[in-house]
């Protein structure tokens, strides 16, 4: 297997969508983004994929590793598709929209207690990061 192109959560920002990571990868990228997390006071999830049931998964996996409380689905698309979903902690909401044209991953951005803390967004991260 050829050797990963990502060592670090900022060698994500560069692509579009998530990349097939290797174990050890993974588990680096785990570790730092667990310590970045760290420092924020909530978070706003952006999910890129093919569906809205594999966005959905990918979300509850990421509030389930987290000890998050479940966030509510309040505005989703009727019909099938490849989706955009946002969800905001802080609002405790989920909005999903039909996206054509977007990668495939997960976006976390941490945020402070208020406007005067610069947010972070880490990611495209796999959609089975969390599982």
């Amino acid at each position: 297997m050829a050797e990963s192109p990502v060592n670090n959560l900022a060698d994500l920002a560069r692509l579009r969508g998530a990349p097939e990571l290797l174990p050890q990868t993974r588990d680096q990228l785990r570790q730092e983004l667990n310590q970045a997390m760290a420092t924020a006071h909530w978070f706003t999830i952006g999910v890129m994929a093919p569906s809205m049931d594999q966005a959905l998964s990918a979300l509850r996996n990421l509030e389930q590793s987290q000890k998050w409380d479940s966030m509510e689905l309040v505005d989703s698309p009727e019909g099938p598709g490849p989706v955009f979903l946002k969800a905001n902690q802080r609002g405790g909401t989920i909005r999903i929209r039909i996206e054509h044209g977007l990668g495939e991953g997960i976006l976390i951005s941490g945020h402070g207690e208020d406007e005067t803390t610069q947010s972070t967004t880490w990611g495209p991260l796999p959609l089975d990061f969390f599982s």
